[in-house]
């Protein structure tokens, strides 16, 4: 399985016999993904805008915009809509998380989460391998929450997204994610374009942080 980061939430990840990308984006938000073909396409957000459609070629993709329990091309996929309701009992901002089970390898990304997540939600995402997960503060959850949330579900590695990058373009102020390497403690010095990870590669006791290049 190969992973790639476009900046923010957007990522591609490559298993033996299929292609899946979260998150894309349009450019106006500095996330750069050029013409693409893909056999899944998730949305945190619930929406997809369609010029992103427009940069797809090849078949069209099954696209997934809600919670639910998919499968499609030996590719798992369970939506957890993790919105809370404000005082009013008004829906906030959507955001869904998603946890997918790929070659064998469980990740879950966490979308742009933007506070802390309810136990029950909570159990539907613990064990999982690989974890996405925002780290940049603004719109989202800050490194302090973050690393927090971390240590309750002990992925064994962890690749932050949503924090600053040059190019991106945001109306919430940003923090690095240097922020992020010195809450957990454990970031490695190099950062990689794209990480390639099998089921037996995975680390069996220490925490790993990847810092992707997008």
């Amino acid at each position: 399985m190969i992973i790639n980061w476009f900046g923010q939430s957007c990522y591609k990840i490559q298993g033996e016999n299929s292609v899946l990308i979260i998150d894309p984006s349009d450019d106006s938000s500095g996330v750069k993904i050029s013409k693409f073909s893909a056999d899944i396409i998730t949305t945190s957000s619930g929406w997809i805008d369609d010029k992103l459609i427009k940069k797809i070629s090849g078949p069209k993709p099954f696209v997934i915009k809600g919670p639910g329990e998919y499968e499609f091309k030996n590719i798992f996929i369970y939506g957890i809509d993790a919105v809370k309701k404000d005082k009013d009992n008004e829906n906030k901002e959507r955001n869904i998380i998603y946890r997918i089970e790929i070659d064998g390898v469980k990740l879950a990304h966490l979308g742009n989460l933007k506070e802390t997540i309810a136990n029950g939600q909570l159990e539907k995402i613990e064990g999982v391998d690989i974890l996405m997960i925002p780290v940049g503060g603004g719109n989202v959850i800050n490194s302090k929450q973050a690393t927090e949330l971390i240590s309750q579900l002990e992925p064994r590695i962890v690749v932050p997204m949503c924090y600053d990058i040059p190019g991106i373009k945001s109306k919430h102020k940003m923090d690095g994610v240097e922020n992020f390497c010195r809450e957990i403690g454990v970031c490695p010095k190099e950062r990689i374009n794209k990480f390639k990870i099998s089921k037996k590669d995975l680390p069996q006791q220490d925490l790993q942080v990847v810092i992707l290049e997008p």
